[in-house]
């Protein structure tokens, strides 16, 4: 497996690419990522182009099992959140 990239990682690489500090490029990070959530919270689609749409999933409300009793249980409505590559990224990884 290949290695990660973690927020540490990613503002070293923002803050070489850009000569900014590490600071800078941490805050620049921490309010992208901030705005990216509030509007997911809200509901809204956050689409990036030529990365992907990040949406909500409303999951309905419904019944399941408990798999060790094997007694039906009701499993709230919940929200998710969904991320749709785009073709961009799709071809880059590929």
């Amino acid at each position: 497996m290949s290695e990660s990239i973690n927020k540490k990682v990613l503002t070293d690489l923002v803050s070489e690419k850009l000569s900014l500090t590490k600071k800078q490029s941490a805050e620049i990070i921490d309010v992208v990522l901030e705005e990216i959530a509030v509007a997911l919270k809200e509901g809204k689609k956050v689409d990036l182009a030529g990365f992907g749409s990040f949406t909500v999933k409303e999951r309905s409300a419904r019944t399941g099992f408990n798999p060790l009793t094997k007694e039906s249980i009701q499993i709230e409505a919940s929200r998710g959140v969904g991320f749709k590559p785009a073709k961009a990224l799709k071809d880059l990884v590929k």
